[in-house]
C-alpha cells in the first residue's frame, strides 16, 4: 500500500490544503459572492475524477473537493452564484517534476480555464490531456446523476439558513 495511505497525517494535510482551504474561502465570499452574483473557479484536478495511484491522498483531496463544489454549485445557483469545476490534466509545475507524462504549461491551462468560464462550462477542462474526455464527461451518466440530485436542493429560504453556516 502506499505510504501516504499509512499516515494520516499525510491524508490530514492534503484534506487541510485541498478540501478545508476551498471551503473556507467560499464560506467567507459566499454574502459578496451573492451581492455580486459572482462565480467561484476551483482548479481541481483529474485526480479528482480517478485516483491517481501513486498520490492516493492527493486524489482523496481532490475527490472530496469535487463533491463540494457540486454541493455548492446545486445550493449556491439558486442566489445566482455560479460555480465551476476545473479538471486539469498534469501542468508543467514543480509539483509534477519527476512524472513522465506530457503536461501542458501553466499559461496556456489558465488561458483553457479563462476559455472555458467565458463559455460557461460548469466543467471545465483546459487543456489537451483533459479535453480528450470533456464531451463524456458532460454528457455520460455522472453528471446526468449531479443534476439529478441537484434538484433535491430545499427551498431557497432554508438553503440560505443552511449554506455556508457553522
Amino acid at each position: 500500500m502506499p505510504d501516504d495511505l499509512d499516515d494520516t497525517d499525510i491524508i490530514n494535510r492534503h484534506l487541510a490544503v485541498n478540501f478545508l482551504g476551498p471551503l473556507r474561502v467560499t464560506e467567507a465570499f459566499v454574502p459578496a459572492l451573492t451581492r455580486s452574483k459572482g462565480a467561484i473557479i476551483n482548479n481541481l484536478s483529474l485526480s479528482a475524477l480517478v485516483p491517481v495511484a501513486s498520490t492516493p491522498a492527493y486524489s482523496i483531496s481532490k475527490a472530496a473537493t469535487h463533491n463540494l463544489m457540486q454541493a455548492f454549485r446545486a445550493l449556491l445557483s439558486a442566489r445566482d452564484v455560479a460555480v465551476h469545476s476545473c479538471f486539469t490534466g498534469p501542468v508543467n509545475t514543480d509539483m509534477t517534476r519527476g512524472f513522465e507524462v506530457p503536461k501542458s504549461p501553466p499559461g496556456l491551462v489558465a488561458a483553457g480555464i479563462f476559455d472555458g468560464f467565458e463559455r460557461g462550462e460548469d466543467d471545465i477542462f483546459p487543456d489537451a490531456y483533459s479535453e480528450r474526455i470533456a464531451d463524456g464527461w458532460r454528457t455520460g451518466v455522472i453528471k446526468a446523476l449531479q443534476q439529478e440530485f441537484a434538484a433535491y436542493v430545499p427551498p431557497a429560504a432554508e438553503v440560505a439558513q443552511d449554506c455556508c453556516h457553522h
